[in-house]
């Protein structure tokens, strides 16, 4: 055997012996696989993804994350880089738990869209229908008009259900900046209080609106208030039909509010930039630093009681696996339908991730091209966004780094999980730029 025959052959069988090493993890987990070749991807292609988060890794701009890819609805790609624990010497595992915060808000989406299909509630419907205390909300001047601050006026029109599904509530999150309505939710301590769902919307009925309803997208608390409609509208806790209705028919069995005790081990720590200052003014100081500590405590508090914690925020409040992930993602792609278990139409889905935005002002964090459905960015193109996407391609991201995208065109989901709170670097991005490129045909 010649050296280039030899070279050749040990190439292709290092190959196989990695995809089945990766059909192994991922069947584990229930999930269908398939090579990468299959589907119209490139194994070559695909392994500069390791090159680029190894050289992460060698920066110490983070201490571990991990990826995962699907096309064609068979996982092509899962691998896992560094540590979820770097103090402890903790690899990152296929298992690992991650915060995955703000991605949280798609679960609470679909949860709301569930009750919608089965005729318990009206998308254009007051919200306050169902939740007489955010039926008359004041609107604070000084941010909807300009006007002098302390001064509030009525709002034109309620808020809707819609409204809280799209971001055009009026609400805020009171972390993302420092307007006076910014600073009452800070004062109340909305986000970091240990109060259920009932509790936290009464406290947000004291507070005015930032916005004028239906007027302007601004990114808030408007996926926590669902959260506590569905508890109103399905007569159960908001963390019960969540099991019930999307995690246990899914399979999703890592995906929960806390992490009990025997779970712990797969926990990755969070990390900050160094210097983060703890609580909300995190948010709000300038902070370039590349270089990551471990996270101030209180910053995982929720998770680790020795009971779910009181606030099931639907905003942000649960952590999950890749894999578990991956389930909820590729029944969104199939329509609502996953291994023989529907959780929703089809149609539902077609309204989920259609460009709501039509009429309102907003930039959605300043990314150009993009609109938003009901809890999810959407893409009008490549030629729009200036960056790899297609048409009605859908996504979210968490404030930890976590990010996911479903493309229909390309019949593509991927999946990126990493743990720096705040997140200020573009490995995100970067997973993503990779996967796209990736694709051969």
């Amino acid at each position: 055997m010649t050296p280039r025959l030899r070279s050749s052959f040990q190439s292709i069988a290092l190959a196989a012996l990695a995809f089945l090493f990766v059909a192994a993890i991922v069947s584990a987990n229930g999930l269908p696989t398939a090579s990468p070749e299959s589907v119209g991807m490139s194994s070559e292609r695909l392994e500069r993804i390791g090159t680029v988060m190894k050289s992460h890794l060698a920066d110490e701009k983070m201490a571990g994350a991990m990826g995962m890819i699907a096309r064609n609805g068979k996982v092509v790609y899962t691998e896992t880089w560094g540590e979820a624990d770097r103090e402890n010497g903790v690899p990152m595992r296929p298992d690992t738990i991650f915060r995955i915060y703000s991605m949280t808000k798609p679960i609470t989406s679909t949860a709301v869209m569930i009750l919608y299909e089965e005729g318990k509630l009206f998308l254009n419907d007051p919200v306050g229908n169902y939740i007489p205390e955010l039926g008359e909300l004041q609107v604070a001047v000084a941010t909807a008009d300009g006007g002098p601050a302390g001064e509030t006026r009525p709002a034109a029109r309620p808020m809707t259900v819609r409204d809280l599904l799209r971001h055009t509530s009026g609400l805020t999150y009171g972390v993302f900046g420092n307007t006076e309505v910014d600073q009452k939710y800070r004062q109340a301590g909305l986000l970091f209080a240990d109060r259920d769902l009932a509790h936290f919307v009464e406290k947000l009925s004291e507070i005015p609106l930032q916005y004028e309803p239906g007027t302007r997208w601004h990114y808030g608390v408007s996926t926590d208030v669902l959260g506590r409609l569905v508890e109103v509208v399905s007569g159960q806790s908001f963390d019960e039909f969540l099991q019930d209705r999307i995690f246990s028919p899914l399979g999703m069995v890592d995906t929960s509010f806390w992490v009990p005790p025997s779970k712990r081990g797969r926990f990755a720590q969070l990390y900050s930039p160094t210097g983060t200052a703890d609580g909300p003014e995190a948010w709000l100081q300038p902070n370039t630093s590349t270089e990551i500590d471990v996270a101030p405590p209180t910053a995982s508090l929720n998770y680790l009681g020795d009971k779910p914690p009181g606030m099931l925020s639907g905003g942000g409040g649960l952590v999950s696996t890749a894999s578990d992930y991956m389930r909820f993602c590729l029944m969104m792609l199939q329509g609502g339908e996953f291994e023989g278990v529907r959780i929703l139409s089809p149609k539902t889905v077609e309204l989920m991730t259609a460009d709501h935005m039509v009429g309102i002002d907003g930039g959605l964090f300043g990314r150009p091209g993009t609109g938003f459905g009901l809890g999810y960015a959407v893409s009008h193109g490549p030629g729009a966004m200036g960056e790899y996407t297609s048409v009605g391609e859908y996504n979210w991201g968490g404030a930890a780094g976590t990010r996911f995208w479903i493309d229909p065109e390309e019949n593509l989901v991927g999946i990126y999980m990493v743990q720096i709170l705040p997140h200020r670097t573009t490995l995100g991005s970067e997973f993503r730029n990779l996967t796209y490129q990736a694709l051969v045909d």
